[in-house]
């Protein structure tokens, strides 16, 4: 998954990060309970006597672990489907660890597992301790599957008075690892804030990264990674992809005359002006550099690309620009251009509208010139 996809609200953001540190953190677990009974079975005093329960338990272990590599979350970020494919999650684990907690008490009660009736107590210690750390992301849910490794267990030891050390030592270590899990499950849950919060920081920082800092668009840096991959879309799809250079005329008398302050409101109004005509959302808008702007325009045919750019030269024309309480004129020359699947390359493209951009500049200037492919010559 890429960053991208990541959903960004501190409540789905959540949601989707339990699930998936649920999801690699439980796949492996069913391993270690069958595991631990074939040791409990395996070491036992009889342990072919009794291999109908060994094998019985092996097999349900065993079903267990193959169901938590078969549960794979859902490919949708979907809040329900998400809470949905958890609860599963969740009900696995507590049957599993009710099982373990059944098997354990059962073997502290079977004579013929006395001398595996440490492996399984150790086991239950070793499985809810890792469970504090694993499954801190649900509080809740954590303490009862710990609580079903534990209960049939201390139901057991308290059916023998010889066993009150082992029975208040385990109870203790209980009361332990409630309180631990408050600790984890709060830490848990601040290093997700700060895991987002480092994400959209990072978001930010692309961001800015790729934004002109004056005008608000697209930067040149933004331009070289969409120009590449827009025509590489278009030329995969067939599809057509307009671009349209834009150059303010005479910008340099502003500076000139007005100072720097004037010319960069100038730039932000010639910005806002572009926003106001080229405004579909798949419109990438862009300064290329000085007084060069650029609009990369998909699924957008050579007529409609042609119709908004003098659209938006029309506008410069009727509309001027205010600096220091006068009106002054603001015009733009323009190259607008199609790119053509199977005859043009991104270099070749990029020349072309450039090429004519040039031309409306050289020929007088507050003027629309359509790339051609003589000008590329």
């Amino acid at each position: 998954m890429t960053d991208a996809e990541i959903p960004r609200q501190l409540d789905a953001f959540t949601l989707w990060r339990e699930a998936v540190d649920m999801r690699s953190r439980s796949r492996l677990g069913g391993f270690y309970y069958l595991f631990a009974w074939l040791l409990v079975w395996g070491f036992s005093a009889a342990p072919m006597a009794n291999w109908p329960a060994g094998l019985g338990l092996g097999l349900l272990f065993g079903l267990t672990l193959a169901l938590r590599w078969l549960h794979d979350l859902p490919t949708s970020h979907d809040p329900d489907l998400l809470r949905h494919w958890m609860k599963r999650r969740w009900q696995l684990i507590h049957f599993t660890s009710l099982a373990w907690g059944l098997v354990q008490a059962w073997v502290l009660l079977d004579e013929a597992y006395r001398d595996t009736r440490l492996i399984a107590t150790l086991s239950t210690i070793a499985f809810s301790t890792a469970m504090v750390s694993t499954f801190a992301m649900n509080r809740r849910c954590c303490a009862l599957a710990i609580l079903l490794l534990y209960l049939p267990g201390l139901i057991s030891l308290s059916r023998d008075d010889g066993n009150l050390g082992e029975l208040v030592t385990l109870t203790f270590y209980f009361s332990y690892l409630l309180l631990a899990l408050n600790r984890s499950h709060t830490d848990y849950h601040g290093n997700l804030a700060l895991e987002l919060q480092l994400i959209e920081q990072r978001d930010r920082l692309d961001t800015l990264s790729r934004t002109d800092s004056l005008t608000q668009l697209g930067n040149r840096y933004q331009f070289n990674n969409l120009f590449p991959s827009m025509v590489a879309a278009a030329q995969r799809q067939r599809g057509s992809l307009a671009l349209v250079l834009l150059d303010i005329d005479y910008f340099k008398h502003v500076n000139d005359n007005f100072g720097h302050t004037a010319g960069d409101l100038c730039l932000q109004h010639f910005a806002e002006r572009m926003r106001q005509v080229f405004r579909r959302d798949s419109d990438a808008l862009l300064r290329l550099g000085g007084e060069e702007f650029g609009v990369l325009m998909p699924d957008t045919s050579l007529e409609q690309a042609q119709s908004l750019a003098e659209s938006f030269r029309q506008n410069l024309i009727h509309r001027g620009f205010e600096v220091q309480g006068r009106t002054l004129p603001l015009t733009a020359s323009l190259g607008v251009g199609c790119f053509e699947p199977g005859q043009d390359s991104a270099e070749s493209f990029f020349k072309r509208v450039d090429d004519a951009l040039y031309k409306a500049k050289a020929t007088g200037r507050d003027r629309m010139v359509l790339a051609s492919y003589a000008s590329a010559q």
